[in-house]
C-alpha cells in the first residue's frame, strides 16, 4: 500500500527544498484542507507553492489563471522540469494545441492547468469545468496577480473583475488569490471584488532585505544610469524602466552603442518583436531591458540584478512592484532610480489634465505624494517603504540613506524667496526660469518680462543652481508648490505656501547630492552566493553546464537550477547522491535527471 504524500514530501522530493519558509505551510495545509485565502507575499517569497503543493495534494487539476503569457510558459517548463504534470491555455497555441490541451485536461492528465482569465470565463472553458466538478476533479482555483482585479491599480484587467463567477458556478472548490502588491484599499477591493469574505488573510513581510534602495538626484539620467550599471552590473541582467515608448527606444539604442547589450519593450512594437525581445531576457545571460511598465507583471527570471528607473513611477505600489523583479533568487540586487524636478512636474500634470472621475484623480494624488515622501526621505527608505504596507520596521543598513546620511538643513529662508519670486513673477513660470531669476542672470528671458527690477531678482545667490533645484523639488513634493498643466509646468502657490510665506511654518530640506553616491560596491554573482574565490572556476563550469542543458531543452536557464542552488554546489562540493540530494532546489526528479553529470563536474 502507498503512502499518501504530504506537504513537506512534496515540497522535498518535487521541488527539492527542506523547509517551507514563512507561512507556506500554514497556507498549503490550510488550501489542501479545503479553505479559500488571499495570501499577500513578496516577489520571490514563493507564492506559487502556496498553490502548486496543494494541487499536488488534491484529487483532480488545480486551475491557475495567470495574467501574462510568458509567465505561464516558464512556470509550465519550471514544472515539468520537476516531474510535474503541467499545461497552460492561451492564445499563443494553435487550435489543434489547445484542442489537445483540452483533452487531456477531461482524461485527468494535468495536476496544474495554466490558463489566462479572459479563457477561463470562455463558456466552452467553464462547460469543461462543470463536468470537472460533476466528477469531483477540480482540485482548487488559483488567482495569480490578483491586484489586476482593482480598478485603480496601473495592472488592471477587466476580465479579473468577473472572476467570482468560479466560485459562484463551482462552490467547494477551494480558491487562493495571490499577490505581491496590495495596500489595505487594494486588499479590501481584492475580497469584496473576488468574493473572498470568508477567506483567510495571509499577509507575510513585504520585506525585501536583499535589495539595496537607492534614489539620486537627476542630472545627465543616461550618463549616470551607465556609470551605475558599470562600476556594479556589467554583464548582469536587469530592467530598466521609462515612462514613453520613444525614451524606451532611444534609452535602448544609447546603451547598446556603449557596449550594453540592451533590448527596447513597449506596447507600441509589434508582437513578434515584443516576443523575441522576451525570449531573449529570460533565456540569455545580461540582457538588459528597457521598457515601459507593459514588461513585467510575472517575469519569474530569478537572476535580475538590478532594476532601474529614468522616470519616476506613478505610486510606491508601482515601485515595489517594479523594484521587486530584481534579486527573487534571494541574492543581493540593486534598486536604483534617477529623479528630478521634472518627474514630479510631469506626474502632477498627467493627473491633472487626465479625464478621469475626481475620485481618480484624488487617490492618484495621494499615491504619488506618498512616493515623494519615499523620493525625498532623509531616513531610512525600506523603512518609508514598508510603513506604507503598514508594516514597522527597524533602519535597514541597506539603503542609500541609512548607507550614506543625507544632511537636513533649515529651508525656511529659501523656501520663502522661492515662493516669493513665484508670486512676484505672476506664478506663471517654471523652475529654471524661476531660478534664473533668484541667482540675479540677465538672461534674455528675464529681461523681456521685466524681472530684472523684482525684488526677488539676484536674492538667492547664496545657493547655486543644483541647489535650487532641490529646494523646488522639495517644495514641490511637500506640496507648498503646485503645478499648472494648462501653463506648461508653471509653478503656482497653494494654501500651503501662506504659513511659510509668513513665517508661522519652519521648512526642512534635504541638502542636494554634493557628488557621486558612495552606496554602491560591484558585488559579483559569486560573491553574492557566499563563495569564495576558490570556487570561482567551479562556480562558472556549473554556469556553462546549465547554460548547454537549458538550451538541449529549449528552457530558460534557472528553470534547470537557480543561481542560489548553483552556489551551494560550489560552496559544499557534495560527493555523493545523498549529498547531493541535500542541495536546496536539488529534487528526485532533477537528481535522476542530472545527479551523474553534476558529480562528475563536481568531482573534477
Amino acid at each position: 500500500m502507498s503512502i499518501a504524500p504530504t506537504a513537506r514530501s512534496v515540497l522535498k522530493e518535487v521541488f527539492g527544498y527542506a523547509a517551507f519558509r514563512g507561512p507556506q505551510e500554514e497556507i498549503v495545509r490550510h488550501v489542501a484542507a479545503g479553505g479559500d485565502c488571499l495570501v499577500l507575499m513578496p516577489t520571490g517569497g514563493g507564492k506559487s507553492l502556496c498553490y502548486q503543493i496543494p494541487a499536488l495534494l488534491r484529487p483532480g487539476t488545480g486551475i491557475v489563471v495567470s495574467p501574462l503569457i510568458a509567465l505561464m510558459q516558464d512556470q509550465v517548463a519550471a514544472l515539468r522540469e520537476a516531474g510535474v504534470r503541467a499545461a497552460f491555455l492561451n492564445s499563443s497555441l494553435s487550435a489543434a494545441d489547445a484542442a489537445a490541451v483540452e483533452r487531456g485536461l477531461s482524461e485527468g492528465a494535468y495536476d496544474l492547468l495554466y490558463v489566462a482569465p479572459e479563457r477561463a470565463l470562455m463558456p466552452r472553458f467553464l462547460e469543461q469545468l462543470a463536468r470537472l466538478h460533476a466528477a469531483a476533479r477540480l482540485a482548487l482555483f488559483a488567482i495569480d496577480e490578483a491586484h489586476c482585479v482593482s480598478q485603480w491599480g496601473h495592472d488592471f484587467r477587466p476580465e479579473y473583475m468577473q472572476l467570482a463567477l468560479l466560485h459562484q458556478r463551482f462552490p467547494g472548490v477551494p480558491r487562493i488569490a495571490l499577490t505581491a502588491t496590495a495596500d489595505r484599499v487594494t486588499r479590501a477591493e481584492i475580497v469584496q471584488r473576488l468574493g473572498l469574505e470568508d477567506a483567510r488573510l495571509f499577509v507575510s513581510s513585504f520585506d525585501r532585505p536583499n535589495i539595496r534602495y537607492r534614489i539620486v538626484e537627476k542630472a545627465n539620467a543616461r550618463a549616470q544610469l551607465l556609470a551605475f550599471l558599470r562600476a556594479e552590473h556589467a554583464g548582469e541582467a536587469g530592467i530598466v524602466y521609462c515612462l514613453s515608448r520613444r525614451k524606451v527606444e532611444e534609452t535602448a539604442a544609447w546603451l547598446a552603442e556603449q557596449g550594453v547589450t540592451a533590448l527596447p519593450y513597449h506596447a507600441g512594437m509589434d508582437a513578434e518583436t515584443r516576443n523575441r525581445h522576451q525570449a531573449r531576457f529570460q533565456r540569455e545571460e545580461g540582457i538588459v531591458m528597457v521598457a515601459t511598465i507593459a514588461f513585467g507583471m510575472g517575469i519569474d527570471k530569478p537572476d535580475v540584478r538590478f532594476v532601474a528607473h529614468l522616470d519616476l513611477p506613478k505610486s510606491i505600489e508601482g515601485y515595489y512592484q517594479e523594484t521587486g523583479r530584481a534579486g527573487r533568487d534571494g541574492l543581493p540586487a540593486d534598486a536604483w532610480m534617477a529623479y528630478g524636478l521634472g518627474d514630479v512636474v510631469n506626474q502632477r500634470r498627467m493627473i491633472d489634465a487626465s479625464t478621469a472621475e475626481p475620485q481618480f484623480k484624488r487617490i492618484a494624488a495621494a499615491k504619488l505624494d506618498a512616493l515623494l515622501g519615499l523620493c525625498e526621505a532623509s531616513t531610512c527608505r525600506r523603512v518609508r517603504l514598508l510603513a506604507y504596507f503598514d508594516e514597522g520596521s527597524a533602519p535597514c543598513g541597506n539603503c542609500d540613506v541609512c548607507i550614506e546620511p543625507p544632511q537636513v538643513w533649515d529651508g525656511t529662508v529659501a523656501a520663502q524667496k522661492a515662493l516669493s519670486c513665484v508670486y512676484r513673477t505672476g506664478q506663471r513660470f517654471g523652475a529654471v526660469h524661476l531660478i534664473d531669476v533668484l541667482l540675479g542672470k540677465e538672461t534674455e528671458r528675464v529681461l523681456q518680462w521685466g524681472h530684472r527690477e523684482l525684488s526677488t531678482f539676484g536674492v538667492g545667490r547664496e545657493l547655486d543652481e543644483k541647489a535650487w533645484r532641490a529646494v523646488f523639488r522639495q517644495l514641490v513634493a511637500q506640496g507648498l508648490l503646485a503645478v499648472d498643466h494648462a501653463g506648461h509646468g508653471s509653478l503656482l502657490l497653494t494654501e500651503a505656501s501662506r504659513a511659510v510665506l509668513s513665517g508661522a511654518q519652519a521648512v526642512h530640506l534635504r541638502h542636494a547630492q554634493a557628488g557621486k553616491p558612495k552606496a554602491g560596491a560591484k558585488r559579483s554573482s559569486a560573491g553574492v552566493g557566499g563563495l569564495g574565490a576558490a570556487d570561482e572556476g567551479l562556480w562558472q563550469r556549473l554556469r556553462e553546464w546549465r547554460a548547454s542543458v537549458a538550451k538541449e531543452h529549449g528552457v530558460p536557464a534557472y528553470v534547470v537550477f537557480h543561481d542560489a542552488t548553483l552556489a551551494e554546489l560550489a560552496r559544499l562540493r557534495p560527493q555523493s547522491e545523498d549529498a547531493l540530494g541535500r542541495i536546496s532546489g536539488v529534487g528526485t526528479r532533477k537528481l535522476e535527471h542530472y545527479g551523474a553529470a553534476l558529480l562528475a563536474l563536481l568531482r573534477d
